[in-house]
């Protein structure tokens, strides 16, 4: 159960009122709702504007979701529990006595006034012009502090919160579908309808609904009507939208409203987590939200008497171990896809725990390395076996179908983590707004990959087409056509012992093309450019610095054929976004060339703060060796005549 004190300690102060030295006594304090504690969800605006939202049910439905009534019935009996989901943090910034004044505070944003004192509230305004902002205004869940107050006592937040969410309800009539924020938040209000509920009776001190409040018996039929109506499919809005509609039904004693949601979970879940746990997002903080959402719905369905089945909790099993392999050595998922950087949950009695804690508790994972169908690499050189979880290095690498729902264009890109920091990053989530930095973080520009910037990016199907993994590297090669007429190829080398990373980059063009590998760097160093060949990233007094060096591999370096980019505009470059309202100036390391092909052979070696690399190359027949020695460890690998990258025993 959520946390209220705060809460209850606001009901008492604005109660109790002090006159002269004579003090009027407080209203009692009820226990109030149970709340259901805040999920993971990423706190924005989750779509697209002028987008489709709904994405099909691919695979076939679940069989084993269905009522514990019996064979035959519709649906459970039900025991009437739906517990309100809580507001998902969006309430935290909007106090009780803002509520009072009508005044609304989210994110970044100074709160602001959008009603008249009264609970008449201006459903138009967006005064931030921000999605988000507007879409979590629609939604309700503001008015969080002000239902729990409610719903212990507090008559005067209950009636606040009452009258704006009538206010909404007369302002907004059916089906307010052209309305995107008001559409799109339609799954939110539904649970803050339902909160409401629960706190009028639980405030008034009464066993059902008083007759004067049934226009909200109303407005929750016409809200699953809509969503009854308007399915988002399989994805996190249609899982959203199905547990809200199933609480409709558990609330009040609708069959249909809850076989229609019993329904669209079977039907989603197959789809939405895949048999190898990755879910249809493209995204490490959606993956992580799902986990949980999906959880969310196990427990809805039970406590309405309705049988949950196995399925979902074996996905759910499986996409556990997925977020295990891509949380990185600093206990952080890998920033893919629309995700800030946002650490990993530690979930008992799964991989979680022992991910999450960095190593602190759990029993060890079993898989160091995995490979996802869905378009993931995630690697690392250990769980903390031989030296700290710090300590590890770790990488994520993408592939895979086409660029979909909260994807990026970031196919061979690398993220990068070793020697306890951030080596290679990806440029983050700009958010939902649309203008010209969430197109940059959206593109291949803002990822770790090779880039032709004169064609359109065509958002390819990547292959993987040959994989390697031994105790002491792992290779990988990928490839696809980013443009029009053009031919990528990546080979990656991870080597354990010393830790670096290589990647042989090669392209070929029908027309003349500029070629250039993008190295985005943590926006905490500084890197300088030293030559043609070689580069260095690092924070200043840190204890690791990043060589980032190129190797002439069957051609010439140009003149400029490493380029420094930061904190760039025209055309945006050199940036990262830690979350949609941070964006710091990151150096990015351009491996350049131009012509009609290209082969652009990178190490990227992280060595401590006094380290250095040297290399030398050499044939052996057909194969290129490079010996390195990498902070006084010795270590070669070699390219064969058909791309391969291994490491010379």
């Amino acid at each position: 159960m959520r946390v209220v004190s705060a809460a209850v300690g606001f009901a008492l102060a604005v109660s109790g009122v002090v006159v002269g030295s004579q003090a009027v006594a407080a209203e009692p304090v009820k226990p109030g709702i149970a709340v259901l504690p805040d999920l993971p969800e990423l706190g924005f605006a989750q779509f697209d504007p002028g987008t489709s939202n709904v994405v099909p049910a691919a695979k076939a439905a679940a069989n084993d979701v269905k009522s514990l009534a019996g064979k035959g019935a519709a649906v459970g009996t039900g025991t009437g529990i739906y517990t309100c989901p809580g507001f998902s943090t969006v309430d935290d910034a909007t106090s009780v006595a803002q509520l009072q004044a009508d005044t609304y505070a989210w994110g970044p944003y100074a709160p602001y006034k959008v009603g008249n004192g009264n609970g008449n509230v201006n459903w138009r305004l967006n005064p931030y012009k921000n999605p988000s902002w507007y879409m979590w205004f629609h939604s309700l869940r503001w008015l969080g502090q002000g239902i729990i107050a409610g719903s212990q006592g507090n008559t005067a937040a209950l009636s606040r919160v009452t009258a704006i969410t009538k206010d909404w309800v007369t302002d907004n009539s059916y089906s307010w579908k052209a309305d995107i924020g008001a559409y799109e938040s339609t799954m939110h209000r539904t649970n803050v309808l339902l909160c409401l509920r629960q706190a009028v009776i639980s405030g008034l001190g009464v066993t059902a609904l008083p007759a004067s409040y049934a226009w909200l018996d109303t407005a929750l039929v016409n809200h699953a009507r809509f969503l009854t109506a308007n399915w988002s499919g399989a994805w996190n809005h249609g899982t959203e939208e199905s547990i809200g509609l199933f609480g409709v039904g558990c609330t009040l004693n609708r069959n249909d409203y809850k076989t229609t949601a019993q329904s669209r979970l079977a039907a989603g879940i197959t789809t939405s987590i895949d048999t190898q746990g990755s879910t249809n997002e493209q995204s490490t903080a959606y993956a992580q939200f799902n986990y949980a959402l999906w959880g969310r719905a196990v427990d809805a369905l039970a406590a309405c008497g309705a049988d949950p089945g196995t399925t979902i909790t074996s996905r759910r099993e499986l996409l556990a171990g997925w977020l295990a392999l891509a949380t990185n050595s600093l206990g952080k998922l890998h920033q893919l896809g629309d995700s800030e950087v946002v650490a990993t949950n530690p979930i008992a009695g799964t991989p979680l725990l022992y991910a999450g804690t960095k190593g602190v508790e759990g029993p060890t994972p079993v898989r160091r390395i995995g490979t996802f169908t869905a378009g993931y690499v995630f690697g690392r050189t250990g769980w903390g076996e031989t030296r700290t979880f710090a300590q590890e290095s770790t990488y994520s690498i993408r592939y895979g179908a086409s660029r979909a729902l909260h994807g990026h264009s970031d196919h061979t890109a690398i993220t990068y983590t070793s020697r306890g920091r951030e080596i290679l990053i990806d440029g983050g989530h700009a958010g939902y707004q649309n203008d010209v930095w969430r197109t940059w973080a959206k593109s291949p520009y803002a990822a770790s990959a090779m880039t032709t910037p004169l064609a359109p990016d065509s958002n390819p199907v990547t292959k993987l087409t040959r994989s390697v993994i031994s105790p002491s590297s792992e290779f990988y090669q990928f490839a696809d056509v980013p443009g029009a007429g053009i031919s990528r190829n990546r080979a990656v080398l991870v080597l354990k012992d010393p830790d670096l990373i290589v990647s042989l980059d090669r392209a070929s063009s029908k027309k003349a093309q500029q070629f250039q590998t993008l190295w985005h760097l943590p926006s905490d160093q500084k890197a300088t450019v030293y030559s043609r060949t070689t580069a260095i990233g690092m924070k200043p007094g840190d204890a690791t610095r990043t060589i980032l060096f190129q190797v002439p591999y069957l051609q010439a370096l140009p003149a400029g054929a490493i380029l420094l980019k930061q904190g760039k505009t025209s055309p945006i470059q050199g940036w990262h976004y830690p979350n949609i309202f941070t964006r710091n100036p990151a150096p990015t390391l351009l491996f350049a060339r131009s012509g009609t092909s290209a082969s652009i052979l990178s190490v990227i070696a992280p060595v401590p703060a006094t380290g250095s690399v040297q290399y030398k190359g050499r044939w052996s027949g057909t194969t290129y060796i490079v010996d390195l020695v990498v902070a006084g460890k010795k270590v070669s690998f070699g390219i064969t005549a058909g791309g391969s990258l291994y490491r010379v025993p």
